[in-house]
């Protein structure tokens, strides 16, 4: 008796050649040529005309050939596609992480669903931000957020200064250069607030999808391993479609 993942394995490559069987029928139906054969004989007036060779043409193509073997090829996929289709009815499984049932009885179908969205949860989980390494974060309850201690930073302002390069003569007025020195006029105290996550807690949450992505493939594995009753629909189904 087989099982349900073998059946899985071959019903693509019987897919794929039960349509390009079909394709194949459906081009040869398409050319008049090789549906048409003639027969031609030749007889002159008399017998001292000429002989000519009779002519013939055969059919190559026969529609009812053609529709009989259309319903073998298909019989065979609709049989396997049913086949697999009845099983994954019976196919089920428990999601177990670390021991602990997630799912009980989880049909094939949903865990094929499960495997789809917890790949898209893995790529979410990857693009949680994350808090800067460089700076010491701490839970502030009041924000619900994360903070940095406080950072004490001098203000400084640029105050112009008058720098007498030469005084002043009877002659001559005194010579002056303006100049900014920058002299402390307070300060500033920085707290950074954050609503980023913990490197730490990205990792716990992308361990625990992984582990349940494993669980899942796991679950399928086993719902597919159990056996499978063969179904013989397409001889219902062709015998009636293209009965004479």
């Amino acid at each position: 008796m087989a099982k349900l993942n073998q059946i899985i394995a071959v019903e693509k490559g019987i897919k794929s050649k039960s349509h390009q069987d079909l394709t194949s029928a459906q081009h040869g139906l398409q050319k008049p040529a090789l549906l048409a054969g003639i027969s031609r004989t030749y007889q002159p007036k008399d017998e001292e005309g000429e002989q000519l060779p009779p002519e013939s043409t055969l059919v190559q193509v026969k529609a009812e050939d053609v529709l009989r073997d259309t319903a073998v090829t298909l019989t065979r996929l609709f049989d396997v596609t049913a086949t697999k289709d009845w099983a994954n009815c019976e196919a089920r499984a428990d999601i177990t992480v670390d021991g602990r049932v997630l799912v009980t009885g989880a049909p094939v179908s949903y865990l094929l669903f499960l495997e789809k969205q917890l790949a898209d949860i893995n790529a979410f989980v990857r693009r949680l931000p994350v808090l800067d390494a460089a700076e010491s974060w701490a839970q502030d309850p009041s924000t619900d957020s994360w903070k940095t201690e406080p950072v004490r930073t001098l203000r400084t302002k640029k105050v112009p200064r008058n720098h007498v390069k030469a005084e002043a003569t009877e002659k001559h007025p005194a010579q002056v250069e303006v100049y900014y020195e920058d002299v402390p006029v307070g300060y500033w105290t920085t707290v950074k607030f954050s609503g980023a996550l913990p490197a730490r807690r990205v990792n716990e949450l992308l361990a625990r999808v992984e582990k349940v992505q494993q669980a899942v493939k796991f679950a399928r594995e086993e719902a597919n391993g159990i056996d499978v009753t063969d179904q013989r629909v397409g001889d219902a189904i062709f015998g009636y479609l293209f009965s004479q």
